[in-house]
């Protein structure tokens, strides 16, 4: 038996994870990094500080490494894409080439974007097919992608984006706004359960493949100070992200004739938008094939990195 070890450490969350040779998980943690009450996030030599700390602990956590660990891989950088960089990734990259070296083993590297495709097909089921369409939805990404499944990853082309804020960004800001903690995604959802009042409405701009949340944003803020219930303005948050993902994913089955999506971050764990989304777009008119990581391993992980980490292993043992 042999054992790849994935290190993740995003702007939300520090993660390890050891998988073994099938690609199962054996040991996990992961830490959300702490942000003060009240504040919308943290700057990156914050966060690179508290995955510092976090390292060394989620390491003891998962005990003792196997002798027949094979490999250890981390992400470097946020995408796949020349010129991508955030300080973050240098935390589990230090310490995964540390590892890899004290064990006499091949440190491997991987992006963050491609540890969420990876835990997507990993957590539930793979895609049927090496080309699909993926939508990346977290609080640094709102991104259409065109995958193409390789030997050690995927070759990644973005089609579309929001022009300003992220779709997670505009959740963090308003759930902010009403009171909620940092990062707010699973708060607020918690509290749009309670709306039973649809006509509470957002805009949701979009144009060509491309999203944008800071109008909604701005609407979002004024039903707030105009005294609009909580959870009123929570669902209507949660009914303009996923309109607008609609409109984007019906756009690029009808035009380009991809029939596979896989949806995947952290806000893809949202209950109501997985549904609303898949009602719309597996709907006989549209007939798409939604693929949703389990919400677990929609949020920051390192099972997704592990995984590529083995495939790499895997490629070139076969090379």
């Amino acid at each position: 038996m042999t054992y790849v070890l994935g290190i993740d450490t995003s702007n939300y969350t520090t993660s390890v994870c050891l998988v073994d040779q099938q690609g199962q998980i054996v040991r996990e943690e992961r830490r959300l990094l702490r942000v003060e009450e009240g504040e919308r996030g943290l700057q990156q030599s914050a966060a690179l500080f508290q995955h510092v700390q976090n390292l060394p602990d989620l390491i003891e956590k998962i005990g003792v490494l196997p002798s027949e660990l094979a490999a250890v891989c981390a992400s470097t950088r946020p995408r796949r894409r020349d010129g991508s960089y955030m300080p973050v990734f240098t935390a589990g990259s230090g310490l995964g080439r540390s590892l890899a070296a004290t064990f006499g083993v091949p440190f491997l590297e991987t992006s963050h974007q491609e540890g969420h495709i990876a835990a997507g097909e990993g957590s539930t089921e793979a895609v049927p097919a090496d080309h699909f369409l993926a939508v990346h939805i977290s609080g640094g990404t709102t991104d259409l992608l065109d995958v193409m499944r390789l030997s050690d990853g995927y070759e990644i082309e973005e089609l579309g984006t929001s022009v300003d804020l992220h779709a997670g960004q505009f959740v963090d800001r308003v759930g902010v706004a009403l009171g909620l903690s940092f990062p707010a995604g699973p708060h607020l959802e918690t509290l749009a359960q309670q709306s039973n009042d649809e006509s509470v409405t957002l805009p949701s701009p979009v144009k060509g493949f491309n999203l944008s949340f800071a109008g909604p944003e701005t609407a979002a803020m004024r039903l707030i100070q105009g005294g609009a219930n909580p959870a009123d303005v929570a669902r209507a948050v949660e009914r303009c992200i996923a309109k607008g993902l609609e409109k984007t994913l019906r756009k690029a089955v009808e035009e380009l004739g991809a029939k596979h999506l896989l949806i995947v971050g952290g806000v893809a764990a949202n209950a109501f938008i997985r549904g609303r989304l898949k009602h719309r777009l597996e709907h006989p008119a549209v007939r798409a094939q939604l693929y949703f990581a389990l919400p677990r391993y929609s949020t920051d992980n390192a099972f997704g990195v592990a995984r590529l980490g083995l495939s790499q292993l895997q490629n070139k043992s076969h090379s």
